[in-house]
């Protein structure tokens, strides 16, 4: 069965292909024989009721320095598409909040992958909430006393931008640091949004577990252990990443969370865990394919085109005429 299939990111030159999960499921779409296209979401328009896009065939090659060649733009009404794959980097913001409006006048007809509707309600950090119980304790505020007072309960805190993505803006504030007042400041002056605070869990030191969930069931995990001198343990800024096995807990997690994703159409998930705490439910643009394909030996891209493909499949069955 061969798709028909865009998908919307970054400019795909610049990518990484060694870490990147968008060019390794792009890899494996064009191994399938399906054909695609690539285009920037700025490029994603509305005209008389049509959802189209500018964008180009490409082929994709695992070459360094030459990984991808393309075609000449076309516009292309995303309705006449099986698949787009939504797989730009956020952060999630009204650029990426419009995105979705305009995809969810494709889909289901066109899949769109993550359903736009559900990504548009689930904010990495917001949508956590709805499992309050597996999460540490957790403050979201514009308000400086509530920091201030969940900080003399909880003391060890971390303090990040609630839209933020990739690391930035996360900060570690020990009780004894009195730089709280003016990091809030500064937070207040560049972002319109309000914080997420945590109780520091230093099981950080051992890692930031992050597991994929394909159609809502676990399919892997690596761990990322954070640099000496970092909190963070997002790769792109130091962290290290290390073959990682499914504890109990990690399974119970998945278990508790995975209905729900299903769902909400939310195919491909990847999950943070540090310790026994969920922290964040990526539900934008998630990463991590490569890590875990390499250190477990599996092809978790594959997967997901398996699952796309089999829900393709049953929606053209259910259009032919009986």
């Amino acid at each position: 069965m061969s798709l028909a299939v865009a998908i919307q990111m970054d400019p795909l030159e610049t990518v990484n292909i060694d870490t990147d999960s968008t060019f390794a499921l792009a890899l494996e779409a064009q191994g399938r024989g399906h054909g695609l296209y690539h285009y920037l979401p700025k490029q994603l328009s509305y005209r008389n009721g049509r959802v189209v896009a500018k964008a180009r065939p490409f082929e994709v090659r695992r070459e360094r320095g030459n990984h991808v060649s393309f075609g000449a733009p076309e516009i292309i009404d995303l309705a006449t598409l099986d698949v787009v794959l939504m797989r730009q980097d956020p952060p999630f913001n009204l650029a990426y909040i419009s995105a979705t409006h305009l995809l969810d006048r494709v889909h289901p007809e066109t899949l769109v992958v993550n359903d736009p509707h559900h990504v548009r309600n689930a904010p990495e950090k917001l949508f956590v909430t709805h499992f309050a119980e597996l999460m540490p304790p957790t403050l979201i505020t514009y308000d400086l006393e509530e920091i201030k007072a969940f900080r003399r309960e909880h003391g060890d805190i971390i303090i990040k931008p609630i839209y933020g993505n990739g690391g930035a803006g996360v900060f570690h504030l020990r009780p004894e640091d009195t730089n709280l007042g003016s990091l809030f400041e500064l937070f207040q002056t560049y972002l319109n949004e309000p914080l997420m605070v945590q109780r520091y869990i230093p099981e950080i030191r051992q890692g930031d577990k992050r597991i994929i969930l394909i159609d809502g069931k676990p399919a892997g995990a690596v761990n990322r252990v954070p640099a000496k001198e970092e909190t963070r343990a997002n790769l792109h800024v130091g962290g290290r990443a290390e073959k990682a096995q499914l504890t109990r807990r990690d399974h119970e997690i998945c278990e508790m969370i995975g209905p729900t994703l299903e769902e909400r159409g939310l195919i491909f998930v990847g999950i943070d865990v540090i310790g026994d705490y969920l922290t964040e439910i990526n539900v934008t643009s998630p990463t991590g394919l490569q890590e875990i394909d390499r250190f477990d030996g599996v092809n978790l891209e594959g997967r997901i085109w398996d699952v796309i493909e089999s829900k393709v499949n049953r929606k053209k069955q259910h259009a032919l005429p009986t």
